[in-house]
């Protein structure tokens, strides 16, 4: 395969199924976009279906044939988390491939809807919630599935604080941030960990989007009434990131690039990491500690509920 990988080089999707957190904007969007296009049924997983329903329609115009289902998930809630499940279960025999894009980044501290801090509530428990949910769809789909879950190179900042995960005692913006996209990265690689274990044809693989030009910049800034910080990311935006299509790119290479081993970290190879083509990539040295890895998982069984049928290792 080309080290020079673009959404040309997909293998047709027909006959597959994709559920995209997230799908309504930036690089949710816009991989939903390129998955329609290559032929799949992509369910659009969104906390707003208005905003969802606006993103399909404007899918459809650009895709002729695009083949999307627009269904409510509320990852800060996991009453909503557990409704999703149980409607794609009972309405699809197979799930292809997983996308845990949807996230918030940088925002005032507050709570979901079980008290969970925001951005560690989002980020890493509901999509661990759902993926444990939506394990046996993914289990009985003939051939290779895949979960692709969405970090960040702010995980290299991050530590996991057992003591205070919910940043009670002590909250910063970015530090919350990194702890959740750290918890990605320990979740992601556990997941492929305990698969192989089980011997399941079900492969785990984390990505990064680099720095790419999205909404999600912008969400902190205005939450916090913070206008110098507000015009700072729109600048950067427009000097330094590239585009949220672009963006998309390692997430759609993870997803179905036939090369792709699960256990894997792609994210774009360029400049600092931040964009370009994407790459196999290594992650943090936190990254790849199996006892915070383990300790991570026990707790997060705990706190959601949800539980996985696969060995411990």
């Amino acid at each position: 395969m080309s080290d020079e990988w673009t959404p040309d080089e997909m293998a047709s999707q027909a006959g597959r199924t994709v559920v995209v957190t997230g799908a309504n904007s930036g690089i949710g969007f816009e991989a939903t976009k390129a998955f329609a296009d290559a032929g799949a049924h992509v369910v659009m997983a969104c906390r707003s279906t208005d905003r969802a329903a606006d993103a399909r329609a404007s899918i459809e115009d650009a895709v002729a044939g695009a083949s999307l289902t627009v269904r409510e998930l509320d990852l800060a809630d996991l009453d909503s988390v557990r409704a999703f499940a149980d409607w794609y279960r009972s309405s699809f025999d197979a799930l292809h491939v997983l996308c845990n894009n949807a996230g918030v980044m940088a925002i005032p501290r507050s709570e979901t809807a079980q008290g969970f801090e925001t951005q560690f509530g989002v980020n890493h428990l509901g999509h661990f919630a759902l993926t444990a949910r939506l394990l046996p769809v993914l289990r009985r789909t003939t051939g290779e599935s895949r979960v692709v879950t969405q970090s960040s190179g702010v995980h290299e900042r991050g530590r996991i604080d057992f003591d205070d995960l919910q940043s009670e005692a002590d909250y910063d913006p970015w530090d919350a941030y990194g702890q959740s996209k750290l918890a990605n990265v320990l979740f992601g690689y556990e997941l492929d960990r305990r698969l192989r274990a089980a011997s399941a044809s079900v492969r785990s693989v984390v990505t990064h989007p680099g720095y790419a030009a999205t909404n999600l910049q912008y969400r902190g800034p205005e939450q916090s009434g913070s206008r110098l910080r507000l015009l700072a990311m729109k600048a950067a935006n427009v000097l330094v990131a590239q585009s949220a299509e672009r963006g998309a790119w390692p997430l759609l290479y993870a997803a179905t690039a036939p090369d792709i081993d699960g256990g894997e970290y792609v994210g774009p190879g360029g400049l600092a990491n931040m964009r370009g083509y994407p790459t196999v990539q290594s992650s943090s040295e936190r990254s790849r500690d199996r006892d915070v890895a383990r300790r991570l998982w026990s707790v997060s069984e705990d706190l959601t509920g949800a539980s996985f049928d696969l060995p411990t290792v």
